[in-house]
């Protein structure tokens, strides 16, 4: 691994870049880093090409919308924190061990969690917040199953195969070719009306695999105020992370 640094909108970014074994180059934005991963058996050349266009992305992507990326304080999570997530609230006990790992489990309605010592403060964090966003998706998802199942039956009578909470902060959710739907975790702090819409709107494209007009106009059908719906996750979509999570 390698890094750089990128000056965008008056902001320093680390680049790390990354040479692995793997088909095809990627890149992400996370807090204050870009993320470039390209396949280690292709020529210097076209390694190079690869991340001098996933450079680009990053700055078109993040100059697009400051706001968005726009530096923040991280939650620093700790012992006592109550979690508010939907309907259900949740107090926070972490623990620290000399373990190699790190775990976490719900119990009644306390979340706990085992976060090694052996880490960074860095990585420690990560751990906290991968963690939280893990056990509470697994919690929460047989109620996105049923919300998933009735909108179908209702809107659309089509086959689902199977349904998944992912940690995906690009996309608020997606439906695959098998029909596989995957939600956003961020969607766990969404009201239940912006969470019904983004469901829908995946159901929808087991009918229509584009955003042509007669997909909105499906959308439209099965929950007519989809645009205030939009407009809430547009105005939101900084706010709802467990990065920045806001915690009473």
């Amino acid at each position: 691994m390698r890094t750089e640094k990128l000056l965008i909108n008056n902001q320093e970014y680390i680049v790390e870049i990354y040479t692995e074994e793997r088909n095809n180059a990627t890149v992400s934005i996370r807090k204050n880093k870009i993320i470039i991963r390209v396949p280690i058996n292709i020529n210097r050349e076209e390694q190079f090409r690869h991340i001098l266009q996933m450079k680009q992305w990053a700055m078109k992507k993040i100059m697009s919308n400051p706001e968005r990326f726009k530096r923040r304080e991280e939650k620093q999570y700790k012992s006592g924190d109550i979690l508010q997530i939907n309907d259900e609230q949740f107090s926070l006990e972490i623990d620290y061990s000399n373990n190699v790992s790190s775990s976490g489990r719900i119990i009644n309605n306390k979340i706990i969690l085992n976060i090694s010592s052996r880490l960074s403060e860095e990585i420690k964090k990560e751990h906290i917040v991968t963690l939280l966003s893990r056990i509470i998706a697994k919690r929460r998802l047989p109620i996105l199953e049923k919300k998933i199942h009735e909108l179908n039956q209702q809107h659309f009578q089509k086959n689902i195969n199977r349904i998944f909470f992912k940690n995906m902060n690009s996309r608020w959710g997606s439906c695959s070719e098998n029909a596989n739907i995957n939600i956003s975790t961020r969607l766990l702090f969404a009201p239940e009306i912006v969470l019904e819409y983004v469901c829908i709107h995946e159901l929808a494209h087991l009918i229509e695999q584009n955003h042509s007009t007669n997909f909105w106009n499906i959308v439209q059908q099965a929950i007519p105020c989809y645009k205030e719906q939009e407009q809430w996750l547009k105005k939101m979509e900084i706010h709802v992370d467990f990065n920045y999570l806001f915690v009473l």
